[in-house]
């Protein structure tokens, strides 16, 4: 292997490592966000309701109120209101 070679496959090397060592923590991190939900549905809480405001509280608040008219609008056409 030419040194080009040897210093093209020592960084794709390295790359690969960082990648493999960031997926493990984010599965530690993973299973960490599990044990919460765990913790608090032992509590009394509900876990899928409690994903749902993590997912809301990820949006913008004009995007949350564009996503909340346009289902209302759709809650009314099909009389679920």
């Amino acid at each position: 292997m030419s040194d080009g070679q040897t210093v093209a496959a020592d960084q794709l090397r390295l790359f690969i490592e960082r990648i493999e060592r960031l997926e493990e923590e984010k599965k530690g991190m993973s299973d960490d966000i599990k044990d919460v939900y765990l913790e608090a549905k032992s509590q009394g809480f509900d876990a899928k309701t409690m994903r749902k405001i993590v997912s809301l509280r990820k949006k913008e608040k004009h995007v949350r109120d564009e996503e909340d008219a346009l289902l209302e609008t759709y809650r009314n056409a099909l009389g679920l209101v």
